[in-house]
């Protein structure tokens, strides 16, 4: 469940799915590519979100041939749930996306990991002592959690 980040009138959503979420196709970060189209195309992605970066967005785009900006027009112009999102993904791929080709993605996505620099400044600013957490998967999580704590305990 995404969480609202201001009133009803102007919601920003920070999106906290999880890169290492996955749909019922299995494939990992397509529901939180879905959910930050979406939000974005209504207006309400939260500030210093990226609706379709070059980091995990591109890596699932690239894993599953979508065009980025033929997606981003899909999205926008069909408001599709997310099923139907899923569905416009199989009908890219001939109508069923191959078990290896998720599990090659699903690798890639977890397999990731931020700089050393990077990753240890989102540890430092996450509170998290524990220098193993290098994988983007869980440096990311932290940082929407962080913004959704942020966002939630505002004055």
């Amino acid at each position: 469940m995404t969480t609202a980040a201001t009133s009803n009138t102007g919601t920003k959503t920070v999106p906290t799915i999880s890169s290492g979420t996955a749909g019922p196709l299995g494939a990992l970060h397509l529901p939180r590519l879905w959910a930050k189209l979406t939000l974005h195309h209504s207006g309400r992605l939260a500030e210093g979100y990226d609706f379709c970066g070059q980091g995990f967005d591109q890596m699932t785009l690239s894993a599953f041939g979508l065009d980025r900006d033929e997606t981003i027009g899909y999205v926008r112009d069909k408001k599709p749930t997310y099923m139907e999102f899923e569905q416009y993904v199989k009908d890219k791929n001939g109508g069923n996306v191959s078990r290896e080709k998720i599990d090659a993605h699903n690798a890639a996505i977890r397999g990731y990991n931020h700089s050393d620099e990077l990753g240890g400044q989102m540890r430092k600013d996450s509170k998290c002592g524990d220098e193993s957490v290098k994988d983007a998967v869980t440096l990311n999580t932290l940082e929407d959690l962080d913004e959704l704590h942020k966002q939630a305990t505002r004055g």
